[in-house]
């Protein structure tokens, strides 16, 4: 027991630290965009999933993430407590009746000219990899009115699923929600054919709010992260879900019901997988 709260507490603190540590000059904010995610994420049932998204972009590049997990990243910044024990050890935690907002969808994308960069936070480790910039779109000669933006269409193929963009020629941005990027305006509404995922936008900042502003991701969220594949980070998810059910389970009052614990969980994940809908279908 002792063991797993010296292991507890050197999570904490370097969780912390990772959360604390200061920002660099930031990029200038160039334009900041709030996406909204409808997702069908288990075929099971035909509600979706809501989630708000924050578009930052910079001189040369795009930050795009969930803005639950970027409120977890303030409210963490902000609500840390430390105690001191009788025995010299120091105890990291929140200040009481504090709620730390959580997501499912905590990574973080950079869109550049020259690639797309995906980060996540795997147990201690921030890992990160790197794909090509998005070169096969249609360009199809279809316009649209999408809340009051002129829109243009656009078609492309991406991981397994057939998507229908709308973009704006006169928002000369390249970029857009997620890994979409490299159309000749902003994406203002992209969704896939199926109708299980769809981004919209549905709230920008004005030009005249941007002045002076810098792009407030914490690069605690892409800096020093360590560079794997696709594969090798959702295999380290995969793992890093299982670890955590032993560690849970290894509390339980024998070693026989620890065990049982990580079979149930165990056969859950497999239930579940069975009826999930992830957005990128193709394995790689």
């Amino acid at each position: 027991m002792h063991y797993h709260k010296k292991l507890l507490q050197l999570f904490i603190l370097f969780y912390g630290v990772l959360l604390y540590a200061q920002s660099y000059k930031q990029d200038t904010l160039r334009g900041e965009f709030t996406y909204l995610l409808k997702a069908k994420f288990d075929t099971r049932t035909d509600n979706k999933h809501e989630e708000l998204f924050s578009l930052q972009i910079g001189d040369n590049r795009a930050f795009f993430a969930s803005a639950t997990s970027l409120k977890g990243d303030s409210v963490m910044a902000t609500s840390g407590t430390s105690t001191k024990n009788a025995d010299g050890s120091i105890t990291l935690g929140w200040k009481k009746g504090v709620v730390i907002p959580k997501t499912n969808l905590s990574f973080t994308i950079i869109q550049s000219n020259e690639n797309i960069q995906y980060f996540r936070l795997v147990g201690m480790s921030l890992l990160t990899y790197k794909e090509l910039v998005i070169k096969n779109w249609k360009l199809i000669n279809e316009s649209k009115v999408i809340n009051t933006i002129n829109c243009k269409k656009a078609e492309v193929t991406f991981k397994g699923r057939n998507w229908i963009a709308w973009y704006s020629p006169e928002i000369p941005l390249p970029y857009g929600p997620y890994k979409f990027s490299g159309l000749p305006g902003l994406i203002i509404k992209i969704t896939d054919d199926k109708g299980d995922f769809d981004f919209e936008l549905v709230k920008s900042l004005s030009a005249s709010k941007l002045k002076g502003k810098l792009i407030t991701i914490r690069k605690s969220r892409y800096n020093e992260a360590i560079e794997t594949t696709q594969q090798k980070l959702k295999q380290a998810l995969r793992n890093a879900d299982a670890n955590a059910t032993a560690v849970l389970a290894s509390y339980g009052t024998t070693i026989i019901q620890g065990q049982e614990i990580i079979r149930q969980r165990q056969k859950e994940r497999e239930e579940n997988k069975k009826y999930e809908n992830p957005l990128e279908l193709e394995k790689d």
